[in-house]
């Protein structure tokens, strides 16, 4: 039978570059990768996330990739859920993929993120619904207090995307099934947002429809085109949505970790032999 593992404990990457190896030790919950540009940030991440084997449901396991291995928590486990966000707005060059996409909205690369999204949305949405049905059902005491609790990271989520686009006066609008926005009358859809609010809706959202499932989010500098606040508060609100999530990510801003995660910081020269 096959385990899912709750986050990764280290990540061993033989000869990389042809002549380094790499061991990081991981913690649970939060894990920051740094240094200068060129030292190697994102080949880590890149080289792990791509010898994993994705599997059905978004699950990944030790692949057959030479030099890589994961090291899961509990060791016996063998497959782990995860999400990889790619910030970098650049415009989709797959013409095929264009010509089959049913938005012609679609345009960027967060765009396409944004596209699939919508749909794990509407699947969350109606998950989060059976249960809160079944807890209604249930004949149970606790059973309105329980479906209370289902549907409060939907509402924490919506909360938090009014504050952040506060000052631009958009508006999540919430009767809807898809995510769309109001401001001054006017409905917006996700592809209309500047990049920035794009790439916090992106990782949000993302961690939102995790429907707090233990997994990993990897992230390769998410801080780019979000303003020194929004970076300054990503960890906690991404935390805030999902506290069972491990998050690996690299980044080479010091406001990702100016609100107290300075201890979950690794330089690559420190996981370097």
């Amino acid at each position: 039978m096959k385990r899912q593992a709750d986050y990764i404990k280290r990540i061993e990457i033989k000869r990389l570059w042809g002549r380094k190896d790499i061991s990081w030790e991981l913690r649970p919950d939060v894990n920051i990768l740094s240094g200068v540009n060129g030292i190697g940030k994102s080949t880590i991440l890149n080289r792990s996330v791509n010898s994993l084997t994705a599997l059905e449901g978004g699950a990944l396991s030790n692949g057959s990739a030479p030099g890589v291995h994961f090291v899961f928590s509990p060791e016996d486990a063998t497959l782990i859920h995860f999400d990889v966000i790619r910030s970098f707005d650049r415009p989709l060059i797959h013409s095929d993929l264009l010509e089959k996409m049913a938005d012609k909205n679609v345009k960027t690369e967060l765009d396409w993120q944004l596209y699939q999204l919508q749909r794990r949305y509407l699947d969350y949405q109606v998950n989060v619904g059976n249960r809160i049905i079944e807890c209604l059902t249930s004949g149970e005491s606790d059973g309105q207090q329980r479906a209370a609790r289902m549907s409060y990271p939907k509402t924490k989520f919506q909360d938090l995307m009014d504050s952040l686009f506060g000052e631009t006066g958009k508006k999540i609008i919430r009767t809807n099934n898809e995510i769309l926005f109001e401001q001054d009358g006017d409905t917006l859809y996700p592809y209309q947002l500047s990049s920035g609010e794009k790439q916090i809706l992106v990782i949000l959202l993302t961690v939102l429809v995790q429907d707090n499932r233990p997994g990993v989010l990897f992230m390769d500098e998410p801080e780019i085109s979000l303003h020194v606040e929004w970076q300054q508060r990503l960890i906690a609100l991404i935390r805030e949505l999902n506290p069972n999530v491990q998050i690996i990510l690299t980044t080479h801003s010091p406001a990702v970790i100016m609100d107290g995660w300075l201890d979950a910081v690794t330089e690559v020269s420190d996981i370097t032999r």
